[in-house]
């Protein structure tokens, strides 16, 4: 068995290299190279999948999702790697931090919601499908990208549980709390009916 030590400092380096992969703001790059101009200053300024698809290109909106999503698995990746399933679920933790809190864009991140299903279907792919499928309903059923999420990221723990994934209820609870943290301004908007739909202008 390794000591307390030697495990503090393993979870310590995952998390360090999961909020690091994190931050890469893979809609920002994408972006720049793309021609299409500063995501930040487009939209909402939200630098994920769903403002760059306000840029018009379809493209480099699926690229930023799969890219934003690659980079929570990867995460976790690295921590089973490293130190197991505690360590997957610390760096699972981290790079949620890292893309809504990025350092190289003064901690002025995503929503999440990319990375959050790259690390939930790395860490238990039933609960991802299932989290995909609330979102893929949600979203085709009502046009509100935010309330897919929001419907998503509360329903997943429980799905998790009832999938023989309860290893990872307790993690979905705090993964989802910072969804819908980040998606505040959001929900004021849906009970007031002045949410956008998908494909609108702003968010």
């Amino acid at each position: 068995m390794p000591g307390t030590e030697v495990v503090g400092s393993v979870l310590m380096v995952v998390a360090i290299i999961g909020y690091l992969l994190g931050t890469i703001p893979s809609g920002v790059l994408l972006a720049k190279v793309m021609g299409l101009g500063d995501l930040r200053s487009i939209g909402s300024g939200n630098i994920g999948a769903t403002n760059v698809l306000r840029t018009g290109n379809k493209k480099a909106a699926a690229l930023t999702l799969l890219l934003d999503a690659a980079k929570g698995a990867v995460a976790v990746a690295v921590g089973y790697a490293m130190g197991g399933e505690l360590a997957a679920q610390v760096a699972a933790i981290a790079a949620m931090v890292g893309h809504c809190f990025p350092i190289w864009l003064k901690f002025k991140g995503g929503k999440g919601v990319a990375t959050y299903f790259g690390v939930i279907f790395a860490l238990a792919w039933p609960a991802g499908l299932a989290a995909g499928a609330i979102w893929l309903v949600t979203a085709g059923v009502s046009r509100y990208s935010s309330l897919a999420a929001l419907l998503a990221a509360g329903w997943t723990p429980i799905a998790a549980v009832l999938l023989g994934q309860g290893q990872i209820f307790g993690l979905g609870c705090v993964l989802g709390l910072l969804i819908y943290l980040r998606h505040w301004a959001n929900i004021q908007r849906l009970r007031k009916g002045t949410e956008t739909k998908i494909g609108g202008a702003k968010t």
